[in-house]
């Protein structure tokens, strides 16, 4: 299996106050389930994003976020959240999430992030070895 291949399965439930006056999630939650969608992914391979920051000073901003919704989700309503590594540089990585519900049948949404390492001051930089031998162990000496 490569990490292409992984994907990493986030449960959530809609709460009443992620919810519009019409019942509906509110669409601005959708960027905060993928980011907790994406750190459960970091999780499930041993890494964390708060060691990456501060043993290595390594940090990772958003730097383009895309959402398509294609059925809203009411309160109370379960849902799971794929998550899976789309593209992996020296420099920076993308992320693909589909939001579907528990047996998979019904697409709610699906997004992309895009994002790049950054040292403390903003300025690009690589990520450690380390943390590209825990994302793809065969292609880091």
């Amino acid at each position: 299996m490569t990490i292409r291949d992984r994907i990493a399965e986030t449960r959530f439930r809609v709460r009443y106050a992620e919810t519009d006056q019409m019942g509906f999630a509110h669409h601005s939650n959708h960027l905060i389930w993928f980011e907790v969608a994406r750190l459960e992914f970091f999780r499930e391979l041993g890494l964390s994003y708060e060691r990456l920051e501060r043993e290595s000073q390594t940090f990772l901003p958003v730097v383009e976020i895309n959402c398509r919704y294609m059925k809203p989700l009411f309160y109370d309503r379960e849902f799971v959240i794929r998550t899976r590594l789309k593209r992996l540089g020296r420099r920076g990585m993308t992320f693909g999430y589909r939001i579907v519900d528990p047996t998979g049948n019904v697409n709610y949404a699906r997004g992309e992030s895009r994002h790049i390492a950054t040292n403390r001051n903003g300025r690009p930089c690589t990520f450690p070895n380390d943390f590209l031998r825990a994302c793809r162990p065969d292609d880091v000496p």
